[in-house]
């Protein structure tokens, strides 16, 4: 992966000018293209969550325009009559600049969805764990006022399954993931059959006990686990959906869908591609060789 380091960095050159390799797992760099894409998922049988790139902003005016950029993703998404809700990143609204800043970017987004999108609903995206604290603080903040909202849990970190306890004693709507930031030992769990046991222990108490969960995996052996957990204890398809990363494991997609599951597809898109991309081919190593396969046949 040293090559790939170097390669797919965020700031280098090559990744500016190579967004061909990022097409199957980001949607264009248009509102206009991830509708085209959201259109072709609901035509399929899945519904969306939309998501703009971009994290780490620095400056308030950077966040008020990705804020106003979620404004029109949502005037977007009505128009096109699409089964689609939006994600949002908080240090994108501006949480390194200020929380109290970022909560006001986040409700703002939320009351606006209320009021133009079919589907008000708004996933707050978990980022990597040096923000994960304030993350849930303004989540949890926001909730107090507006349930339209609910985050994401990834289940290599060690606290993640009291954070799960206190999503379902609040009756909040979570995401859960196995997580994809490199994050040191003493704060999540590196060894894949520990991760696998954590989210699995974390899914099946969202499954009984929590609400509507997003069971986000592309793992066959915890997806089959989730199958089996799910007919055994009698949760119906609808009380829960599987989540997928557009461009991963299409077959795995549309086997869900054949079958009966719900399925809701997280499309990103955007111009500040390049990290998001980097993540999905460190990853896995099929994404990786997929992406070199791309130099080499266009």
């Amino acid at each position: 992966m040293a090559v790939l380091d170097r390669i797919f960095a965020p700031d280098s050159l090559f990744s500016r000018r190579f967004f061909f390799l990022a097409r199957r797992f980001v949607a264009g760099e248009t509102i206009d293209s991830a509708i085209a894409a959201v259109r072709e998922l609901n035509a399929a049988g899945m519904t969306a969550t939309l998501d703009f790139l971009g994290e780490d902003v620095l400056e308030r005016e950077a966040a008020v325009k990705t804020r106003d950029t979620y404004f029109r993703m949502i005037d977007a998404i009505a128009r096109a009559d699409v089964r689609c809700n939006v994600s949002v990143k908080l240090t994108a609204m501006g949480m390194l600049v200020d929380e109290d800043f970022a909560f006001e970017n986040l409700t703002a987004i939320l009351d606006y969805a209320q009021q133009h999108n079919p589907d008000p609903f708004v996933r707050i995206d978990m980022e990597g764990s040096a923000v994960t604290e304030a993350t849930l603080r303004i989540f949890e903040r926001a909730y107090q006022t507006r349930k339209n909202v609910g985050p994401v849990l990834q289940a290599y970190l060690r606290r993640t399954p009291q954070d799960v306890e206190r999503a379902i004693a609040l009756g909040a709507r979570v995401r859960i993931c196995k997580g994809a930031y490199n994050e040191p030992p003493e704060i999540a769990y590196k060894d894949m059959a520990q991760i696998r046991k954590q989210y699995l222990d974390c899914a099946k108490a969202l499954l009984t006990r929590g609400n509507y969960p997003g069971i986000a995996t592309h793992d066959r052996r915890l997806i089959g686990a989730i199958k089996t957990f799910t007919r055994d204890n009698g949760i119906a398809a609808e009380k829960f959906e599987f989540q997928m990363l557009y461009g991963i494991r299409p077959s795995v997609q549309k086997q869900l869908v054949a079958e009966g599951y719900r399925l809701r597809i997280y499309v990103p898109f955007g111009t500040h591609w390049a990290g998001y991309f980097y993540r999905r081919v460190a990853e896995r190593k099929e994404n990786a060789l997929f992406a070199l396969s791309g130099m080499f046949s266009r």
